[in-house]
């Protein structure tokens, strides 16, 4: 795991723009691992400027996303099939059909969740997956004592996430779903690179129990320290209670130019 400290969450969504240009200049087929929420609009905000000013192609590419509400009306636009089409997808040059999502309007929510697992598969694994996470550790929608083996399936959503995401709703509470569709842990974890974005003060409780706590599955963002590959991005309020937050920080000014993340 690497831990990566930055000023601002401007520089980190640089950065981490940086890390998927690298990775679609090396391999424009690339399959990249889409989250949602407000934490890594900054990175898709990077990856549309690099689009429009050096022509960073997204034309062979294929993006997936972590989850999807159940029980939103067709078209709603809180739907993360929605949201990756405006953040995202509609911004740059995916192919048309490229960008998928799991299926939260399926009459059977069982096989679309199996299905899902067989389109990653058969796309040949995600390369790079972009994650944030919960105020209590979730990642996707795992909430906690989620399997750290599972994969996409029903989960039913905390309160407090609920009330975290009602900002999306108007702040009404009542307007977001109980149900979600979601990558599993163990999805997630055969990512070839996953990268984890936070930033804010009232992430940094989080951000120590991933990097620094002991592998649970009360905090399923602790199964990173699992994973042969995995990058935390976070700015300095979020790195606040981490203890070696001066190490890591000297580790990554001091690792080799050409290694990126």
């Amino acid at each position: 795991m690497e831990v990566v400290v930055v000023p601002t969450k401007k520089d980190g969504s640089e950065i981490v723009g940086g890390a998927i240009a690298d990775l679609l200049t090396r391999n424009p087929a690339a399959v990249l691992g889409l989250a949602t929420g407000s934490t890594p609009l900054g990175v898709y905000d990077d990856l549309v400027r690099r689009h429009n000013d050096d022509g960073l192609s997204f034309a062979q590419a294929k993006g997936f996303a972590l989850d999807e509400y159940v029980g939103l009306p067709a078209g709603h636009p809180e739907s993360y099939r929605a949201v990756i089409q405006r953040e995202i997808a509609e911004r740059v040059n995916f192919a048309p059909g490229s960008v998928h999502g799991p299926d939260g309007w399926a009459a059977d929510i069982p096989a679309a969740c199996t299905e899902y697992e067989e389109a990653i598969n058969a796309a040949g694994g995600i390369d790079l997956q972009i994650l944030g996470v919960g105020t209590d550790g979730h990642i996707g929608f795992n909430e906690p004592i989620s399997s750290l083996a599972s994969l996409t399936r029903i989960k039913t959503l905390t309160e407090q996430t609920r009330e975290d995401n009602a900002r999306f709703f108007d702040d009404d509470l009542s307007q977001v779903p109980t149900h979600v569709l979601t990558q599993g842990v163990g999805t997630i974890l055969r990512a070839r690179h996953l990268v984890l974005l936070a930033w804010g003060e009232n992430k940094a409780e989080a951000i120590r129990a991933t990097v620094e706590g002991p592998v649970t599955s009360m905090i399923p963002s602790t199964a990173l320290q699992l994973h042969q590959h995995a990058t935390i991005v976070v700015d300095e309020a979020a790195a606040s209670l981490l203890s070696d937050r001066e190490h890591y920080k000297w580790t990554y000014e001091n690792k080799p130019a050409w290694q990126g993340i």
